[in-house]
């Protein structure tokens, strides 16, 4: 039986991710996926859909209902892979007891505001180097995580071809080596 892998999408969810579409093609043999749009988990409706907008929705209150949202919809420990604002969501999710075999949380710039980490031991922060808004080397330090840090790219890397075949691989052998 497949392992599940949930899928958060960024602020914009499905209003701009074709993109995600990709990691659907890598994942979909070997994980049992459960997409969720976060401005769905958020409540999210606003009548002009501006990045600008949509982030002081999330900051004030979205992130929080579309976490306990989560919650209450996981119930059984599986793997997270999440986009910006949904990493972290699925970090506090984890932090208020959602069970995780793994996160790996792509440009979820809102972690540095973040003093704990959940107790999953398979954490996978990924940003891109121009990314103005990543944690810093001592945030990392200070909470106890590794930064991986992609030379060349900003924010939205999670939207690069090249970057979605090697961010598939590692989570494809997070099932295919137990296999083995």
């Amino acid at each position: 039986m497949a392992e599940k892998l949930i899928v958060l999408s960024d602020m914009w969810g499905v209003k701009k991710g074709l993109w995600i579409t990709s990691y659907f093609g890598y994942l979909q043999q070997y994980y049992d996926i459960e997409f969720y749009d976060i401005q769905q988990l958020g409540n999210i409706e606003i009548p002009v859909l501006t990045g600008e907008n949509i982030h002081k929705a999330f900051v004030n209150g979205g992130l929080d209902t579309a976490t306990a949202h989560l919650v209450s919809k996981v119930t059984e420990p599986c793997h997270i892979l999440a986009f910006s604002a949904g990493g972290t969501i699925a970090w506090k999710a984890a932090l208020q007891g959602m069970p995780m075999k793994s996160l790996t949380a792509i440009s979820a710039t809102r972690l540095r505001f973040e003093t704990e980490k959940p107790k999953c031991k398979d954490v996978q922060l990924i940003y891109g180097e121009n990314d103005t808004y990543k944690p810093n080397a001592q945030w990392a330090k200070e909470i106890g995580m590794e930064l991986q840090i992609i030379e060349n790219f900003g924010h939205e890397l999670y939207s690069d071809e090249k970057f979605i075949g090697d961010i598939c691989m590692d989570l494809l052998n997070k099932v295919t080596q137990k296999a083995v």
